[in-house]
């Protein structure tokens, strides 16, 4: 089954309320053009470094904006709207980074929190320790869509293919991968990152960005893409700022590239043992 699916990219600001309107504007957009599924970034409801001014804003799920606007365009639009993430307050006082998948019926489909912690020092003098105020997730999730089986990750979670691997495993033909990444990592890592991910597990990869240069200050790489099981990447954004990528996805090209590269079947397990090489002192024994 085919179908047109979106990557909308966003540049979030401070303002939820602000955010969700520009991400009703663009969600619109992309139904307009015939997408289905469609997908925002990581954090769309708010782009905030200043964590105190992120708690003044911060809704329990229930009573969240980005959430309830998602839910009520799903419904209206008759499409699978995915939120890649928003920042959702939790009862102990931490928050999470969490995702959120509706149907077109307006329900909520599932939620998925980000598993792995950005706690970096970046050699241009950025740091970041997401740890400090957000609970990891600790579950994976995989879901089975009408047009496909699909997987889901949060920025920072490309880095870590054993997350990918098993949702391969577990029948995913096709990954998310909603994304905050920064200007210097991005440029470095971002492409190359999500293109391995396809290639090594046959999936196809939707990945939405935030773009541009944000109120809080930082500067986040964009370039939101659509990568098919070979690793062809089928549409990919800049970096200036909101953009929507389309792409055709027929989820059975994931069986089709599996099949040229069957590694998933080929896979075996191994144990590995560190070898003391007898070279204490600099002298080979």
């Amino acid at each position: 089954m085919t179908i047109k699916v979106a990557a909308v990219q966003m540049c979030s600001g401070v303002d939820p309320e602000r955010n969700a309107a520009a991400m009703e504007r663009l969600v619109r957009e992309a139904a307009g053009h015939g997408a289905r599924y469609i997908q925002t970034p990581e954090m769309t409801g708010a782009v905030q470094a200043d964590r105190s001014g992120l708690r003044a804003v911060l809704k329990a799920e229930g009573d969240d904006l980005i959430v309830k606007t998602a839910a009520r365009l799903a419904g209206e639009l008759g499409v699978h709207l995915h939120i890649g993430s928003t920042a959702i307050a939790l009862a102990d006082g931490k928050i999470a980074n969490r995702g959120f998948l509706f149907g077109p019926d307006g329900a909520k489909l599932l939620h998925y929190d980000k598993i792995h912690m950005f706690d970096v020092d970046l050699d241009n003098g950025e740091s970041w320790r997401e740890s400090a105020a957000y609970t990891p997730g600790a579950c994976a999730r995989v879901a089975a869509l009408p047009f496909g089986t699909m997987g889901f990750a949060i920025c920072y979670d490309v880095r870590f293919p054993e997350l990918f691997r098993s949702q391969a495993v577990a029948g995913a033909e096709i990954m998310t991968v909603p994304a905050a990444f920064t200007k210097q990592t991005g440029e470095a890592h971002w492409e190359i990152l999500l293109r391995a991910r396809a290639i090594e597990n046959g999936v196809f990869v939707i990945a939405a960005a935030q773009a541009g240069k944000h109120e809080d200050g930082r500067e986040t790489f964009g370039h939101s893409l659509v990568i098919d099981p070979w690793g062809r990447v089928l549409g990919m954004a800049d970096g200036a700022g909101e953009a929507i990528v389309i792409a055709e996805v027929d989820a059975s090209q994931s069986a089709a590239a599996r099949a040229k590269i069957p590694n998933l079947k080929n896979a075996r397990s191994f144990t590995v043992e560190t070898v003391d090489a007898g070279l204490a002192g600099g002298k080979a024994a």
